[in-house]
């Protein structure tokens, strides 16, 4: 699983297998979520409403280049590292 990213403890992720829709993971302490990168919603998991504020604003902020990393990870090549949320 890629790092992608990393701020406040929170750690930005893709993987090279993942299925549909594009999604990345975000992982705080044990807590994990996967999050659809168009509409920004929890497809799975659960992480404290702080945490995920936190992420969503990452995420909204880079959604194109979370496509790109997506489309990257697919084709079984590393993502790019995007800029943490300060």
């Amino acid at each position: 699983m890629p790092e992608i990213c990393r701020f406040f403890g929170i750690v930005i992720a893709v993987f090279y297998d993942n299925n549909n829709p594009p999604h990345f993971h975000a992982r705080y302490g044990r807590n994990k979520v996967s999050i659809e990168i168009q509409t920004l919603r929890v497809l799975e998991g659960k992480i404290s409403p702080r945490t995920l504020g936190f992420v969503v604003e990452w995420a909204s902020l880079h959604k194109e280049q979370l496509m790109k990393d997506w489309e990257l990870a697919k084709s079984n090549q590393p993502p790019e590292i995007i800029e943490p949320l300060i």
